[in-house]
């Protein structure tokens, strides 16, 4: 059974169905080639995907000693989290509810010998 390295952010002001077009995009690849994809892409939940990247090999490396051009992503997924409610006044004493979306987004590593 392979070790895998985690990482999980929580409760990001990020839609999931947005967050998610991008981990499709890095899945079960390299992890130095993910860096580079995000780097490049122009979406703001690249930021905070790269930090969670970036967050997901240290956790490979400091507890189990993998190298870092040697990892890639196993696995990468995004959840919805709970919705914050707004509320927009409108004409005649009404309001409209907006909903604010957050999502749970969870990166694991595991550690591959080939050096392709």
């Amino acid at each position: 059974m392979q070790k895998e390295a985690t990482a999980t952010s929580k409760y990001l002001r990020l839609s999931p169905n947005k967050v998610r077009r991008v981990l499709n995009q890095i899945r079960g690849r390299k992890y130095q080639e993910a860096l580079i994809i995000l780097e490049f892409m122009p979406y703001k939940a690249c930021k905070n995907i790269k930090k969670l990247l970036e967050s997901a090999a240290d956790n490979a490396n400091q507890n189990y000693g993998y190298q870092k051009n040697n990892l890639f992503i196993h696995n990468a997924f995004v959840n919805s989290g709970p919705k914050i409610k707004r509320f927009q006044p409108r004409a005649q004493g009404r309001a409209f509810k907006i909903n604010k979306p957050t999502c749970h987004m969870t990166i694991k590593l595991t550690y591959t010998s080939l050096t392709n």
